[in-house]
């Protein structure tokens, strides 16, 4: 953090306030900053790491004076004498948000209210962007989407997003669509560097002029650390990799592209995963989703290796990640409501799908067996 310019020192204190904010607050409600625009963070000059640490002891030491209103950081609600039936109230609150078992491109392509046709029945051409779309599901998608849209490849690096372009035009010209035919944007889009998703935005914009906008917004892009990792690393800003790549960078990402999107019909899709509930087979598995009372931030502001301040547990962490987008779907979507617009936020479970880069880091030996078990 050291090296850091006051720009990126000022990203990493917008982006880490408003995760706090979004879920320390009453059951969730609240998150101030989380729309910020960047005209406003290019206006706030003085915003700097120490007063991100002051912010932090400000918000835990006012909530504490809440009367009666000491929630439960896994939930939505007030906390009752059973934390399990709590949780799974919660959840069965956040199930409209969550669709089970399907793939992002069933759901995308498949619900005319994602992808309208007219009334000729003719699909409408629409402006799709979708992270982490080099392999897995999010290259199935974009091969699906480039047959009749304008797809931008959120990817790691350009080479990353420049080849998944090569292996879609190879596919379907192979099918016999015409290369010429296809519109495929490649971009880099680090969401490990607060940087690298604020130059995505502003290419994003550019490409958009002053007319366009898009239509959806399919936050994809995710890291699984293999579990037996002990050492915490970390993105450019400094966050926690898994937390920092899985939640808050599309966290960011979101923030910066809402103004951009379609406010009548744009469509937000994060893809989740069942581990984030406990009480899920999958969840139910090694260590459990919690993030506790959020001392890891109070404590250790930027630099936290846990939210809830545990040791640092490359398991948990990839399923508190995924806790963090199922409940930052539900506060997008009030947000979006609170605001008039139209737009509809949903986050899904995949289900288990290992012929993805989400497993890199994973035992190689294992990850080709369960695809083999897994695979049709």
């Amino acid at each position: 953090m050291m090296g850091l310019k006051r720009n990126d020192h000022l990203n990493v204190c917008i982006v880490l306030i408003s995760f706090i904010l979004m879920i320390h607050h009453s059951s969730l409600m609240t998150s101030a900053a989380f729309f910020t625009t960047r005209s406003t963070i290019n206006s706030r000059k003085t915003l700097t790491r120490e007063s991100l640490i002051s912010s932090i002891g400000s918000i835990k030491s006012s909530s504490s004076k809440e009367e009666g209103k000491k929630e439960s950081l896994n939930t939505c609600e007030e906390p009752t004498d059973n934390v399990s039936a709590t949780r799974r109230s919660t959840l069965a609150k956040v199930a409209s948000l969550v669709i089970p078992t399907i793939s992002a491109v069933e759901l995308l392509l498949h619900a005319k209210i994602s992808l309208a046709m007219d009334e000729n029945d003719e699909v409408k051409k629409r402006i799709i962007i979708v992270t982490g779309c080099n392999s897995g599901i999010g290259l199935d998608a974009v091969m699906r989407f480039a047959q009749n849209h304008k797809v931008i490849l959120a990817c790691r690096t350009l080479e990353k997003a420049e080849n998944a372009v090569r292996q879609v035009q190879t596919s379907l010209s192979s099918a016999g669509t015409s290369v010429n035919d296809l519109d495929l944007i490649p971009l880099e889009c680090n969401l490990a560097s607060l940087k690298s998703i604020s130059t995505f935005a502003q290419g994003v914009a550019g490409l958009l002029g002053d007319t366009g906008k898009v239509d959806v917004l399919a936050l994809n892009a995710g890291l699984a650390r293999n579990v037996a990792s002990k050492d915490v690393l970390r993105t450019e800003e400094g966050f926690e990799l898994t937390i920092g790549t899985n939640h808050l960078g599309h966290f960011y990402l979101a923030n910066l592209l809402l103004p951009l999107m379609d406010k009548k019909s744009g469509r937000i899709v994060v893809t989740a995963s069942g581990v984030h509930d406990p009480e899920s087979p999958g969840g139910a598995q090694g260590s459990k989703a919690s993030l506790g009372d959020l001392s890891g931030l109070v404590e250790q502001g930027p630099f936290f290796e846990m939210v809830d301040g545990s040791k640092f547990d490359a398991d948990k962490a990839y399923k508190d990640s995924k806790l963090c987008n199922v409940l930052f779907t539900r506060e997008l979507q009030r947000k979006i409501n609170q605001k008039g617009y139209e737009i509809k936020a949903n986050c899904f479970n995949p289900g288990l799908i290992v012929g993805t880069g989400l497993f890199r880091d994973q035992n190689q030996i294992l990850t080709k067996v369960s695809y083999a078990i897994v695979s049709p």
